[in-house]
């Protein structure tokens, strides 16, 4: 597979580090898009098929001038679909930007500042730096270094603890998605009192929150881009989607140097969550123009950095890569959603403690095939992102006529492949009993609503025995 070269002057002082608000990326990619002539039409890619839902043989031409009126490639018929986008996060990226976290903290009024992370985390040194950097700009920092993957009811309640305990007027998050989504909910209760139970949903917090600042460490739950917070309750282990638009983080550093301690199998299990997300996103029932120009963006930067990343996990213009691909894809994910893989990656996790990014890579390119007859289209626009080589290389048994979901679906495969990932349930040790009982449970997924195919605990149970014993 050939992936993207990435050429040293991408690290120039010239170019790094950047500094750049959402809206204004977003600007800026559409205007690349349309001066190149790729917004919104397909780069013809030899060998892709593209079908409407009734299965019709379709052309870029005739798609854009669907719509009655649009006949001019300037304005093509997704200009017409509604947004409402709202960015609230300030971005801040390059190598070595974790060392401005003192001073931004300071900029936005921090003076007691808890900092939430997890054990192995601290063991990075990274939190030494993040330390050192507060306390130059004079801001008193207690240490909560607790949390646990797939934070629960019980690490918030921790959490909330120890916030009450400092005072505290200021919260920051250096980690996964899981410290990040942990101070999310701490913010919730902290803020609003009662329970963690009590803002499952949209748009509960009960006032102003603290202000946040968070800066990951992995490529992957694109957390910082997002508004809600994922938390298990401790007790059924059910997932909690709470969402506020007052949870969203007021800065995300994004450091390429902090994701260079990722073990192999972290940067595996993320990068092939991001990757779904980019994917997921792209397709789903709310998407809009808005999310797919993420999706696509994300798509393009994961597709070529994760590739090299697993084989050189020093390149750090690769690490710098998969990181915004992991944030544009969050950012995709806030205005689009997810769809059926996570409905059926979560019910795993809940049932066999199944790492996400792992149980994403094995339901993936089952879901893509699934959805194939109905967003065809919209898969091949990210297929013609990817080297001639690797469409040769992904193509399933129609070789160079594969269709568009096909070659998807194959590509992911091998990511996940070369990731040394399990490709099947019999792998992660499910039984084929409990398949209907995970069905059931994938069902209740929000997630699941917003699939661009519809889905129920039939349909669901299938995708689970394709994927079974793939």
């Amino acid at each position: 597979m050939r992936a993207i070269q990435f050429p040293a002057s991408a690290l120039d002082a010239g170019n790094l580090p950047l500094i750049f608000s959402c809206s204004g990326i977003f600007a800026s990619l559409l205007f690349r898009s349309l001066k190149k002539g790729r917004f919104p039409a397909l780069r013809k890619t030899p060998g892709i098929k593209t079908t409407n839902p009734t299965g019709a043989m379709t052309t870029p031409d005739q798609r854009r001038r669907k719509h009655s009126g649009m006949t001019h490639d300037l304005f093509p018929r997704e200009l017409l679909e509604p947004f409402d986008y709202d960015p609230l996060t300030r971005v801040v990226y390059g190598p070595g930007s974790i060392d401005r976290l003192g001073a931004l903290s300071r900029e936005y009024g921090a003076l007691r500042v808890v900092l939430f992370t997890d054990p192995g985390i601290l063991a990075t040194g990274h939190i030494d730096r993040c330390l050192q950097s507060l306390t130059a700009a004079g801001i008193e920092t207690t240490l909560f270094s607790a949390v646990q993957p797939n934070p629960s009811t019980d690490d918030v309640d921790a959490g909330v603890k120890v916030a009450r305990e400092a005072q505290a007027d200021f919260l920051v998050a250096v980690g996964g998605g899981s410290s990040i989504d942990c101070a999310k909910g701490v913010n919730f209760v902290l803020t609003g009192g009662g329970s963690m139970k009590d803002y499952w949903g949209v748009g509960k917090a009960k006032g102003p929150m603290l202000p946040l600042i968070v800066a990951p460490t992995t490529a992957g739950t694109g957390s910082e881009a997002q508004s809600f917070a994922l938390i298990s309750d401790a007790v059924t282990h059910v997932k909690m989607a709470c969402g506020d638009k007052r949870a969203s983080c007021r800065v995300a550093i994004l450091d390429p140097e902090l994701t260079l301690s990722m073990p192999r199998s972290v940067t595996a299990a993320t990068g092939i969550d991001a990757l779904s997300h980019a994917i997921e996103s792209h397709v789903t029932k709310k998407r809009n123009s808005v999310s797919q120009s993420f999706s696509r963006r994300a798509f393009r930067l994961l597709a070529g950095a994760l590739p090299v990343v697993l084989e050189r996990p020093d390149h750090l213009a690769a690490r710098g890569a998969a990181l915004l691909g992991a944030h544009w894809a969050g950012a995709a994910i806030e205005n689009s959603m997810l769809g059926a893989t996570h409905a059926l990656a979560n019910p795993l996790t809940a049932t066999y403690g199944t790492t996400h990014g792992v149980a994403i890579g094995v339901l993936l390119p089952h879901v893509i095939r699934f959805n194939a007859e109905v967003v065809n289209d919209l898969y091949a626009e990210l297929v013609s992102t990817l080297p001639a080589a690797a469409i040769a290389a992904a193509s399933g048994p129609g070789g160079p006529l594969s269709s568009a979901g096909e070659i998807l679906a194959g590509f992911v495969t091998q990511v996940v492949r070369q990731s040394g990932q399990p490709v099947s349930l019999v792998e992660l040790g499910v039984e084929e009993s409990r398949l209907p009982e995970l069905a059931q449970a994938a069902a209740t997924q929000w997630t699941g609503t917003f699939n661009p195919r519809p889905v129920d605990a039939a349909s669901l149970e299938e995708l689970y025995r394709c994927a079974y014993s793939a």
